[in-house]
């Protein structure tokens, strides 16, 4: 006979966070494998869908502090990922500017993080991811002060 859940395994707020717990190491150990991090995809996807940007701009962007920005944009400027060049417009700021080759490190992530989620939600059907996605982000939504069609 099987004994019914815990209190503490029963509340959302637990099943949440260690389900957290598991997807950043799967994240962690995909990225790991593919040579990167989560900051190298955080800052490449947002420079692929936004455009060139300083790097101040680029931290706040993506919620990195401001040394982990110059550390991970050396890292990928090394790589050949980004380009860091002055600002014309305010010489003691850097614009940095994704690659042909960040572009190419990004789509390779991207097939590292298809996999994780594949691996992630392997127990649930097409029907069931879509419905978690759903709930998940209003959950966030509400969270973040946003309101689902409005400005925020």
């Amino acid at each position: 006979m099987e004994s019914p859940p815990s209190r503490l395994s029963a509340k959302p707020s637990w099943l949440i966070t260690q389900l957290a717990v598991h997807a950043r190491r799967l994240v962690s150990a995909g990225f790991a494998e593919a040579d990167a991090r989560g900051y190298h995809y955080r800052l490449l996807a947002a420079l692929h869908e936004f455009g060139p940007m300083s790097q101040a701009v680029l931290g706040r962007r993506c919620s990195v502090d401001r040394s982990d920005v110059v550390n991970a944009i050396n890292e990928l400027t090394g790589q050949g990922s980004v380009e860091r060049a002055p600002d014309p417009a305010d010489r003691r700021r850097n614009t940095v500017t994704i690659t042909d080759e960040g572009r190419s490190r990004l789509r390779r992530m991207d097939e590292v993080l298809d996999g994780v989620q594949d691996d992630l939600l392997a127990p649930l059907s097409a029907d069931e991811r879509r419905l978690l996605v759903t709930l998940l982000g209003r959950l966030l939504d509400h969270h973040s002060g946003q309101v689902p069609g409005g400005d925020a």
